[in-house]
């Protein structure tokens, strides 16, 4: 697991701290394979995952559902034959927490987990 991955997340509130436009590049190099877009004016982070068939898609969905249900931050996870989308961003907050970034590195360890 890598060190964003490891790293806790803190609560989040409507006023937390979104990540600033300097700690952004930073974040990003650590989860190159996510890709920051605005959707009705707020940013958010996805990623497009691959599988062979529905079964592998929706066993990685119930993995990314487990992991966000740990710590209480959830993802809008579209599963179809042979992909999930999944989307991360702190709903409160309107935008992009460290938490984000966090659990968007934890998403990436459960392509290979079983």
């Amino acid at each position: 697991m890598t060190e964003l991955a490891q790293q806790q997340c803190e609560a989040c509130r409507a006023d937390a701290p979104l990540v600033s436009d300097d700690e952004l590049p930073g974040l990003l190099r650590q989860i190159p394979d996510w890709t920051p877009m605005a959707r009705d004016g707020v940013l958010q982070l996805e990623r497009v995952f691959k599988f062979r068939n529905f079964k592998q898609a929706l066993a990685f969905t119930n993995r990314v559902g487990a992991i966000a249900e740990e710590v209480g931050h959830h993802p809008a996870l579209l599963t179809e034959w042979g992909k999930v989308t999944v989307t991360w961003w702190s709903h409160e907050a309107k935008g992009l927490h460290k938490n984000d970034f966090i659990m968007a590195a934890r998403t990436d360890a459960q392509v290979d987990a079983a």
